[in-house]
């Protein structure tokens, strides 16, 4: 029986590349798709009903992250080692317990929320229309408790499918109601508009949860000979109570210092909204001016900023179970080679949303969102993108070793030094909401150094330099021929057409370019699942 089990998890054990990229794909097509309510929702509940719709969501992520946390990524680490050592049984075990966990922490955080909800919204949130918005998000807490558990249970066994397909049937529903609740409910007003949004957004994340269920059941059905834990003389298993209370031991100990390090981010991002509105303020700009340029900000720049981003957590994602197992065979050099393709694909993936952010800015602003007046913010932040892209493969690495307190350290320093600048700088008129541009910028650098610095310590990791010299060398060369390209194609008369086929050949030149200097190879794109084959042609 334990060697059929074996058998089935190592068919349905991605490798590293493999899972990646399945999670990569999910990943981009849910971006893409994500900017549908992107470039929709501002023209049905404008700029500053954005802004409604972002004031609350950062206190709901405060929230999210003291419910799951870390512990999707110590299910997956913990199920990892399990499925390693051929402890199915094991496994659902750590499944029973995440769940009870994080339906009991849902709960109790959900009633917290409805009870204090006009509290919040009128003494700590800068403005009292969000009430509706936060009360419409509060069923989400119990919904995305479950999801959690269950993706860091397919991540640890390193399938990346039932992940992958719930993320995107959530994307689907989430951008369908999103946009249908929005324009039924803003006859009413803004704060109905924000609300009906949000709403939209909970029913994406139910029907996400449905998905991780089905899949769920799939697999058991599978398995239906799955050996039970073994029964005492008075019925009880021997996987009893005491066991139970050592993986909850385990559990909260790998969970809670991840969770420390997400609660810095949560809370960095609550208090830069709010600090941001009154810093505004304090600078003379009207309430509904303040909301309208932070939910341009955080609505609309700030998300074409993270496209690639789904690369980055793709690779974030595979690797935590990747680099646990190896660090648990103490297998160094796998370790450095899982760093060094992350690393790189992150780059190198990233590079080309960079160079068009900032040299197309403005046309890119304008086919959007029809508003020329945020690229600005845009232009100002896209080269320094790439910190961001690199930052989540590092910090998935200091949490798969067991070094989540460097993490924390690293981000809380980072958050300190954002909210510090964006009191001083978007309290000045000179600066206003370009103050908390920089601040973040700096913070996506201070981070991003801060952890490179430790696992290079820590590992004794040693960075190809080269790839990054290359990388900025095909940046440049792209750069070059995106700028000829859109100002010498004939398309003027049809901007949309002139942007398209000006990015398009700027790709095609960085492509070539990537493959001339080997930061891609034919070898790489052969581990693609289903297109792997084809390569292995060349």
């Amino acid at each position: 029986m334990i060697e059929a089990e074996e058998l089935d998890y190592a068919l349905n054990k991605q490798s590293f590349i493999k899972g990646t990229i399945i999670l990569l794909t999910a990943g981009i097509l849910n971006r893409l798709l994500g900017f549908i309510p992107r470039i929709a929702l501002p023209r049905i509940i404008g700029p500053e009903g954005v802004g409604i719709y972002q004031l609350g969501y950062p206190f709901f992520i405060v929230l999210v992250t003291l419910i799951t946390g870390g512990i999707p990524l110590a299910i997956a680490k913990m199920v990892a080692e399990a499925e390693g050592a051929g402890q199915t049984a094991r496994s659902q075990q750590i499944l029973r317990v995440s769940l009870i966990l994080t339906l009991t922490l849902g709960t109790i955080f959900m009633g917290i929320s409805l009870w204090l909800a006009p509290w919040i919204t009128q003494v700590i949130l800068p403005d009292e229309r969000v009430y509706y918005t936060f009360v419409s998000m509060t069923p989400m807490m119990i919904i995305i408790a479950v999801s959690a558990v269950y993706r860091g249970y397919f991540q640890g066994k390193q399938n990346m499918v039932p992940s992958a397909a719930s993320s995107i049937i959530e994307t689907i529903v989430r951008i369908v109601c999103m946009l249908w609740f929005a324009h039924l409910l803003m006859p009413k007003g803004l704060a109905f508009g924000a609300a009906g949004a949000m709403l939209g957004t909970a029913v994406g994340e139910l029907l996400g949860m449905f998905v991780l269920l089905w899949q769920y059941s799939k697999e058991q059905q599978r398995l239906p000979n799955m050996t039970p834990p073994v029964q005492s003389i008075t019925g009880q298993s021997f996987v009893d109570t005491q066991s139970k209370r050592s993986l909850l031991s385990r559990l909260l100990g790998i969970a809670l210092p991840v969770t420390g390090g997400r609660m810095v981010g949560s809370l960095s991002y609550l208090l830069e909204s709010i600090i941001t509105a009154r810093s505004l303020a304090l600078a003379g700009i009207a309430t509904a001016a303040a909301t309208a340029q932070y939910g341009a900000l955080q609505g609309m720049i700030i998300p074409l900023l993270l496209l690639p981003g789904a690369i980055t957590m793709s690779l974030a994602v595979a690797l935590v179970p990747s680099l646990s197992e190896a660090a648990a065979r103490n297998d160094r050099a796998l370790i450095h080679k899982r760093m060094n393709q992350a690393l790189r694909l992150a780059m190198v993936t990233g590079a080309p949303f960079a160079v068009i952010m900032y040299v197309l800015a403005e046309p890119l602003c304008l086919l959007l969102y029809d508003n020329a007046d945020i690229a600005g913010m845009l232009q100002l932040m896209a080269p320094f993108a790439l910190f961001l892209y690199v930052q989540a493969p590092l910090q998935a690495a200091l949490q798969a070793l067991d070094r989540p307190g460097k993490a924390l350290i690293n981000t809380l320093i980072g958050a300190c030094i954002k909210l510090g600048l964006i009191l001083y700088l978007s309290s000045n008129p000179e600066f206003g909401i370009h103050g908390a541009v920089i601040a973040i910028i700096v913070n996506s650098i201070t981070v991003t150094l801060l952890h490179s610095i430790s696992v290079s310590r820590m590992i004794g990791f040693r960075f190809k330099w080269l790839d990054y010299v290359k990388t900025l060398a095909v940046m440049l060369m792209m750069g070059a021929g995106l700028l000829y390209s859109y100002l010498h194609l004939p398309f003027t008369e049809r901007p949309w057409l002139q942007f398209i086929c000006a990015a398009g050949v700027s790709v095609i030149l960085y492509t070539a370019a990537v493959f001339a200097t080997r930061l891609v190879t034919a070898r790489d794109l052969s581990r693609m699942p289903v297109f792997g084959k084809w390569f292995l042609r060349f």
